[in-house]
Formats: structure tokens, sequence, C-alpha cells
């Protein structure tokens, strides 16, 4: 059994992905920073631990990460609400997972991040939105450049939906709707997937299954 960190642990992919990660044979750890959240993460089947990831340095990270061989930083800000907390959640939370996993001597390491990215934002896009685009796509440069066993996922439009357990998968991929639970199923299939490792796949709902989409895309 293999203990992975989840940053963001009471987020909507975060709870599908402890299901995954308990059906696989992995103990998940839901990171949160509310103790009302434990009830209901506990009966999901994960280990509770409290982190703030805006009020947090790295070694509180890193002492969060304890016993865990993986991280999955699957924490945001959303789409909507305040410009500023694209930076302190989105950008700098994923920094200090980034730097908390070295000091806690962990390397492997999953983001959620989202499509698009890297493209230019557009003329007259709401501040709010360019915080997010610029919150994320930093944070995904300095993935890469960790040095850490990274890798990236990026979804398109997340929905609610039931799982279905068919994506498409790639470099770059055309983009469109994906269910949280069908992202939360590829995010567990990476993590034991060696292969996945130093790779920024797109991810959208499609027509291949997730164990065959994670064995097989370019």
């Amino acid at each position: 059994m293999t203990r992975i960190a989840i940053v963001g642990g009471h987020g909507k992919v975060a709870r599908h992905l402890i299901r995954d990660l308990r059906a696989a044979g992995h103990e998940p750890v839901a990171l949160v920073r509310r103790e009302a959240y434990r009830p209901v993460l506990e009966e999901l089947g994960a280990e509770v631990r409290l982190l703030d990831i805006e009020e947090q340095d790295a070694d509180g990270f890193a002492a969060a990460f304890a016993g865990s061989s993986a991280v999955v930083f699957a924490a945001g800000a959303g789409y909507d609400g305040k410009a500023e907390r694209k930076r302190t959640v989105d950008l700098e939370g994923s920094l200090k997972s980034i730097e908390g996993a070295r000091k806690a001597g962990i390397y492997r390491f999953v983001q959620v991040s989202a499509s698009g990215m890297d493209e230019p934002v557009a003329d007259g896009a709401s501040e709010t939105w360019r915080s997010y685009v610029e919150a994320k796509r930093d944070a995904d440069i300095a993935l890469r450049d960790s040095g850490l066993d990274w890798t990236i996922i990026r979804p398109g439009v997340l929905t609610d939906d039931p799982p279905t357990g068919l994506v498409s998968l790639a470099s770059s991929v055309p983009k469109a709707d994906v269910t949280r639970a069908d992202v939360a199923a590829v995010v567990a299939a990476v993590l034991d997937a060696p292969r996945s490792i130093g790779r920024q796949w797109d991810l959208m709902g499609g027509t291949t299954a997730v164990a065959e989409a994670v064995a097989t895309a370019d």
C-alpha cells in the first residue's frame, strides 16, 4: 500500500480520487484547511490532515506530506472569485507543494492543471481569468523545472456528470468537456504508470478506456 498526499483534498476531483486510490490499494491522505471536512473524507476512506494552503509555508507542507510516497496537487481557487486567490492558491500553493515534497524526500508529483494555459490571454479578458491562466501556467512551468518525477494533467471543461471511463489523453487535444470522475480516474492511473513521468497531457472526454489511454498517450 502506498500513501498518497492530496493537496486540496476536499475538492470535487479529490473526493473521486480518494475512492479510486482506495480501490487501487493505496492510502489517500486528504490535506484540507477545515476540521469540518474530516467526517465526510474519513467516510470515503481518507486519512485527514490539516493544511492551510495560503497560510502555511513549505515546511508545513513537508510535515503534512510525512510518510507519503507521492503528492497530488488538486487544489484550485476556481474560475471565478478573487484574482488574488489564483496566485495564493493555484500558484503559490503549487510552489509550496513542490518545495514541501523536496523537503519530505518525495519525488513523485502529479498536478491537476487546466487545458489551454499556454495560450495568450485574449484582449479584454477579465483580470480574474488572466490571473487564473497565469497562475496555472507558471505552476506548470515550475513543476516541469523542479527535477521531481512529475506528471501534469490538463483537463478541459469539468462537469459533474457520471464517470464514463472513456477519455482522450494526449499532449494536445481539442478542448471538450470531461467529467471530474474521469479526471480522478486518470490521476489514479498515472500514479501507477512510470511512463507518465515527465509527461504533460491534455485530458478530455473521449472514446478510449482510461487504462489504455494512459498506456498509449503520446
